[in-house]
């Protein structure tokens, strides 16, 4: 084996000398191109590995047209999404895709409007080849920011601004996940089944409400309390409901988080889970449904599984085929029994 070549960086000039092949060759086989027979390739990825060459990423975008960096924009406040594993998922499932694209993570978060300036500049100065946003509120102007930067973009869940764009997203599918969920507590013998909903400008929730409505159609509104994904949410509901409807023998939450917070309650109320009240959840992740006090019965969604498919639409994109864009992806749900339903 050769021995390394000391001094200055090495040049891309170098890998094609110790590779024996011009430098376009070697420049096609760095940068990804197509058109270099098989035993040319290894030997330029051979130079490559014995100098030590790393490629110049700023002369590369020039020749690819791309940066290799794709923002994530998550349009909720850092407290959210460092404390619901929910976010933690979604954007695990999102950077194992992009590494595997060989493309870098930008995490941006929305503490507020005044935010929505600093990511419209960032976004529209060149510096990412598409963007994947989610948790998009029903009145957020972020998605119109998105647009008017004009970069390839897949949103992950469903939302009205996207839709009135075109922007292809992936979800789960909500309603029915909701409608099995209850089913379930109707084939329980539950009768007076309550309802915690999530954020009323969040389409998963609005979607999450109206599969419930599926089930118990004409359903005492005294018998739905409002939340908004947070534990200590859920506690608050699940109290309200109590006071309201002492008589309710079962709920549906619309997120693990507010689950566990409606599970609190009950024990603190002595309320025994599941014998005086059944609990179903949604969302399944692990380290909360695993860690409730029963353990939580809770609708699975694969969350890490469509962060992987938000990249694999947005890769679509950006592939330049200039075909029609992707379809957008609604994921099946599975409802998983545990103890406390």
């Amino acid at each position: 084996m050769p021995e390394p070549i000391t001094g200055p960086r090495p040049t891309l000039e170098a890998v094609a000398a110790r590779a024996g092949v011009s430098r376009a060759t070697a420049s096609r086989v760095v940068n990804g191109g197509a058109g270099v027979r098989a035993p040319l390739v290894d030997k330029v990825r051979r130079a490559v590995e014995e100098l030590g060459y790393v490629p110049n990423h700023a002369a590369r975008s020039l020749v690819t047209r791309r940066n290799g960096a794709v923002a994530v924009i998550i349009a909720e406040p850092e407290f959210r999404i460092f404390s619901d594993p929910f976010f933690e998922q979604q954007v695990r499932g999102i950077s194992r895709e992009l590494t595997a694209h060989d493309a870098q993570l930008v995490l941006l978060w929305v503490e507020g409007p005044g935010d929505h300036d600093r990511i419209a500049r960032y976004l529209g100065g060149g510096h990412v080849d598409g963007a994947l946003a989610f948790s998009l509120h029903n009145d957020d102007e972020l998605p119109a920011l998105i647009d008017r930067a004009r970069i390839p973009t897949v949103f992950g869940g469903r939302s009205l601004a996207g839709q009135a764009l075109g922007v292809p997203y992936v979800d789960c599918d909500n309603r029915g996940g909701a409608r099995e969920a209850v089913r379930h507590l109707v084939s329980l013998g539950r009768r007076n089944i309550a309802h915690i909903a999530g954020p009323r400008d969040l389409m998963a929730a609005l979607d999450r409400v109206d599969g419930y409505h599926d089930v118990l159609i004409g359903a005492d509104p005294a018998l739905t309390a409002q939340g908004d994904f947070t534990v200590e949410s859920g506690a608050r509901a699940m109290a309200e409901l109590l006071e309201r409807r002492p008589d309710v023998d079962g709920v549906f939450v619309s997120n693990d988080l507010m689950a566990s917070g409606a599970l609190r309650t009950l024990r603190e109320r002595g309320v025994r889970v599941p014998e005086d009240v059944a609990v179903v959840g949604f969302d399944d992740m692990a380290s909360v449904v695993t860690s409730t006090e029963p353990e939580l019965t809770s609708v699975h969604q694969d969350i890490e599984g469509m962060g992987r498919l938000m990249v694999k639409l947005l890769m679509r994109l950006l592939d330049g085929s200039g075909g029609p864009a992707p379809a957008s992806v609604i994921t099946p749900t599975a409802l998983v029994r545990r103890a406390s339903a």
